[in-house]
């Protein structure tokens, strides 16, 4: 009778040890991810990073994104609905990392739209149309110019102005901060400096609130 139950006994002890030491290696990674982001918290803003937000918030959101990215496009709504339930009290900082084909002529895009104070305008417009100019990791940018109608951009003047030399050296210098940070997907959000290890909805969302009710 007992031999009946010494195999499955076994096989639970190993399914105990094995969640046991996932769970010891998960939270050593999450220390030692918090811990690089923590000695080179000086490198997640620049001066030049688009802001959203009041200044004077006491919480930080930075995202490196990259404009072809899907899952950058879903998260965009739900961290603008986060921001608007805590009126004032959240910053958001963006961070290019364009990994996509293409992505950097978005970028160059994006930056000119900013000399015509129009961002955040044609960032909601390039995800709107993402579906068409970048379905599926498929980028095709010069399909997004048709879509662009609608943020009142001067888009003869946005041609002219995204080959202006300093957009190219803040796109490389978000990519070498992102590589310093070990950024290798899109999203990756940090909030207060501490980085997303667990990626989600739902715990993005916990290290915000948690932010907000340690500052306020």
């Amino acid at each position: 009778m007992k031999k009946q139950y010494l195999v499955p006994g076994a096989a639970l002890l190993m399914l105990a040890a094995f969640a046991i030491a996932a769970f010891l290696y998960n939270s050593q990674k999450t220390q030692e991810i918090s811990a690089r982001a923590q000695q080179n918290v000086s490198v997640l803003e620049r001066d030049y990073s688009p802001t959203s937000g009041s200044k004077t918030a006491k919480v930080t959101i930075v995202e490196f994104f990259d404009p072809a990215c899907e899952t950058c496009r879903a998260f965009h709504p739900f961290v603008k609905q986060i921001m608007d339930a805590n009126p004032g009290k959240i910053r958001l900082v963006m961070r290019y990392t364009p990994f996509h084909d293409g992505s950097d002529m978005v970028v160059k895009i994006l930056e000119a739209a900013r000399l015509q104070d129009k961002f955040w305008e044609t960032l909601d417009a390039t995800y709107a149309a993402q579906p068409v100019w970048a379905s599926h990791g498929n980028s095709q940018p010069e399909k997004l110019w048709m879509r662009l109608g609608g943020a009142g951009l001067n888009l003869k003047q946005i041609r002219t102005d995204m080959d202006h030399p300093f957009i190219g050296d803040r796109m490389r210098q978000d990519m070498a901060d992102a590589r310093q940070l070990q950024v290798t997907k899109t999203p990756s959000f940090f909030v207060n400096g501490k980085p997303l290890v667990r990626f989600g909805y739902e715990t993005l969302q916990a290290l915000i609130e948690s932010e907000l009710n340690k500052h306020y």
